[in-house]
């Protein structure tokens, strides 16, 4: 009897071990399940947060372009297979074409000169209404200018879109003093390289005039056609400022491919701004590789063509070239 008392324990403490270890290797395998999964999880992630960064490729040429039907709405829902790039009259290759709404780099340059004075609050509400209807993954940085240049956010944060971060970053200067314009877009251009997105452009608010600048006329638009940046203006008209120039503004942006906007009033501020960051998320980021291999520095005449899926051709609005690399790869 009690033999059979003692196998009977025995017979119980084996299945207790067999059982405990089963539950250690369930709990080892979905642990295991586990970690795999959140791997792939980590990888898709990061797939999808680095697909639309920058490319490494140096000789890969980025156009951010804007598509609109003959009545100038803007056309969504093409694919690669809807366009065709014509470099100095040779079809090219593409690479590869971005949805229209993917995250961007985009800097706001604000005049903050003595004529912007009784503005500027108006500007302030209305540059935020441009950061809460863009792409909520947008890097935005603000450089503030009169005759001197402003980085709006601490050395630290190049980049945020922290609408309170934003609304300190543009009220950290006083309108006061003359207006150093190129010297405000030279500093914005050299920022937006700091940026990881492919997709960049600069808005720049101002009623066009320059009285205080290093940097000259020339060497900011020569700047700007090298840049893949598009760049939008608002001219804010002063009857009083006669260093005014919305010319310059409207040049500015059409060499980059972008649009210029000469609002009536303060009042229609936010609606353009609007406009801007609507226009920004509605547009295609094409990249190829040119054929032609020469790193000789000389500049590039580009077309893009899209074509609707009905056949008929549509309008692109984009630079008009761009810069070839120059020296060895």
């Amino acid at each position: 009897m009690f033999a059979s008392l003692n196998e009977g324990a025995a017979s119980n403490r084996s299945a207790f071990v067999f059982g405990a270890r089963m539950k250690r290797l369930v709990v080892v395998f979905v642990f295991f399940i586990a970690c795999v999964s959140t791997a792939i999880g980590q990888r898709a992630t990061n797939a999808v947060s680095n697909d639309y960064k920058v490319a490494v490729n140096v000789d890969l040429v980025v156009f951010n372009v804007t598509v609109t039907d003959s009545r100038d709405r803007m056309v969504k829902g093409l694919s690669k297979d809807d366009f065709r790039i014509v470099e100095d009259g040779q079809p090219q290759e593409i690479q590869f074409v971005r949805p229209e709404d993917i995250p961007a780099t985009v800097g706001l340059l604000i005049d903050n000169s003595g004529s912007m004075r009784r503005k500027r609050s108006d500007v302030i509400e209305a540059a935020l209404a441009f950061a809460e209807s863009s792409n909520a993954q947008d890097e935005i940085f603000i450089v503030n200018f009169n005759e001197r240049v402003f980085m709006g956010l601490p050395a630290s944060l190049p980049f945020t879109s922290d609408i309170n971060q934003l609304r300190v970053a543009l009220g950290n200067t006083r309108a006061e003093g003359k207006t150093a314009l190129y010297d405000a877009v030279d500093a914005g251009l050299k920022h937006l390289v700091m940026g990881t997105h492919q997709r960049k452009a600069l808005v720049l608010l101002s009623d066009g005039g320059d009285n205080a600048s290093g940097q000259s006329e020339s060497s900011v638009f020569a700047m700007a056609k090298a840049s893949n940046a598009i760049i939008y203006t608002i001219a804010v008209n002063d009857p009083e400022d006669k260093d005014q120039n919305p010319k310059l503004l409207e040049d500015l942006a059409k060499v980059t491919g972008g649009e210029a906007y000469r609002p009536k009033s303060v009042d229609d501020l936010p609606d353009v701004w609007r406009k801007i960051a609507g226009a920004i998320r509605s547009q295609y980021t094409i990249g190829y590789v040119s054929k032609n291999r020469a790193r000789d520095g000389a500049f590039r005449t580009v077309k893009v063509i899209a074509t609707a899926k009905d056949g008929k051709l549509l309008h692109v609005r984009a630079r008009k070239g761009y810069l070839a690399p120059v020296g060895s790869k």
